[in-house]
């Protein structure tokens, strides 16, 4: 989809990140200059900012769009406590309700523009029941969100890899078709055959040239067991900077000594850390991982699905939530969080052009808070989001008049690609 053009756009008297206020142009929707007294160009929209912070776009670095149920009736969760409980309910569910990933991931993404998130990166389940049915429909409301948002999908074995046969060649055939990324799951816990899965995982990923995202709930020795080896093989195959690790729980089970030794690998190797922060399970220690040199982003994991009735797509909550999980106090610590859904999250994601310097994508969120601290903490209503230079959302919701081209679920669920419409 093509942008109709779009007037210049002038944010006046803003604070970014909370320094001295200053003015913001957006040309082409890119940050063209930044400060104090800029002057106004003839025929731009002029914002008011009145002091408010100004924060770059918010990035979303571990999402499931596909499995959301945003917006639908409640789902009566009686699933059982076992990773392979819930593995197997979901695609039962999936599979008997005929969820559309397609609508259901475009329902969430509209609701995390609304909130400010202009990045995302989501993980698509792939099995041999669903075949790339889910990756279809996701990939569609990537392409079509394309112009106000950015979003990673990920080829994502959720009911694992060797376990169930047929999910390597479907894994393959998912990056050819479109996917950004290749995931994993569990080598020891899932596959049973650690060496295997990995050397199996990493070789897709190193035929297509793409990326890998895996996620790591092993605990313990098992788990530290399993990230050794995915960074041998990161180092063998000449993959740093390609490789990120989601959850890695068993970075908060193990003895400091053994932890920064792992830290120290990961750090040398480019490989990040994502996590949600969860208040049940270990975590990896935020602040160790940092001093490591491990760049550490964070995502909400599920929202609203057949796993967890919890979450929002608020990108501010999140950040609040790493705060409370990690006892951050000092403002300056809570600058951290947002470090992990801002900054460092796209430096992890490897999102380009994103920030709060000219040159980069204009990506703006608005808030009326006097610290970064305090827009962590209070999460107020987003005043304005901008994206890709444009005006999309005001106090939480999309503006009507702005975001008369985006696509509604229909034109999505049947892949017409026809948008009526341009965002102004």
């Amino acid at each position: 989809m093509t942008l109709a053009p779009c007037p210049d756009l002038f944010l006046r008297d803003v604070r970014p990140l909370g320094a001295t206020a200053v003015d913001v142009l957006v040309q082409n929707g890119r940050i063209a200059a930044i400060g104090a007294g800029l002057p106004v160009p003839a025929g731009a929209a002029v914002e008011e900012g009145g002091g408010a912070l100004l924060l770059p776009g918010l990035v979303e670095g571990h999402a499931h769009l596909d499995k959301t149920m945003w917006g639908l009736p409640w789902y009566r969760n009686e699933v059982g406590t076992r990773l392979v409980d819930r593995i197997d309910n979901e695609r039962a569910f999936r599979h008997a309700s005929g969820h559309d990933a397609a609508s259901q991931s475009l329902n969430l993404a509209q609701a995390f523009l609304a909130n400010g998130t202009t990045r995302i990166r989501t993980h698509v389940d792939i099995d041999t029941q669903a075949g790339l049915q889910h990756l279809e429909g996701v990939l569609r409301t990537r392409d079509a969100m394309a112009p106000w948002q950015q979003i990673q999908t990920v080829a994502f074995p959720q009911s694992g890899l060797l376990v169930r046969p047929g999910t390597a060649e479907l894994l393959n055939a998912a990056l050819a078709a479109g996917a950004d990324v290749l995931g994993g799951l569990d080598p020891c816990a899932i596959d049973g055959d650690p060496v295997r899965s990995l050397d199996v995982l990493f070789g897709i990923a190193s035929r297509h040239g793409k990326p890998l995202d895996i996620h790591l709930h092993e605990p313990g020795a098992m788990g530290a067991f399993s990230l050794g080896l995915i960074l041998d093989r990161t180092e063998a195959l000449g993959l740093q900077g390609r490789v990120a690790i989601s959850h890695g729980f068993c970075l908060g089970d193990l003895p400091p000594s053994e932890c920064n030794s792992l830290l120290t690998r990961m750090a040398a190797l480019g490989v990040v850390l994502i996590t949600r922060a969860p208040p049940s399970r270990s975590v990896p220690p935020l602040m160790a991982c940092r001093a490591a040199g491990v760049t550490v982003l964070g995502g909400n994991d599920g929202i609203r699905d057949t796993w967890t009735p919890y979450g929002t797509p608020d990108m501010l909550e999140r950040a609040m939530l790493f705060g409370l999980r990690y006892n951050l106090r000092r403002d300056d610590e809570i600058d951290v969080a947002l470090d992990c859904v801002t900054r460092d999250a796209a430096k992890g994601c490897g999102f380009a052009d994103h920030g709060l310097v000219p040159g980069c994508r204009a990506e703006l969120v608005l808030v009326d808070a006097q610290s970064v601290a305090h827009a962590v903490v209070a999460r107020p209503p987003r005043r304005l989001v901008v994206a890709n230079g444009v005006r999309v959302a005001r106090g939480g919701a999309l503006l009507p008049g702005a975001w008369s081209g985006a696509p509604d679920a229909a034109a999505i669920t049947d892949g017409s690609g026809r948008l009526s419409g341009a965002l102004s």
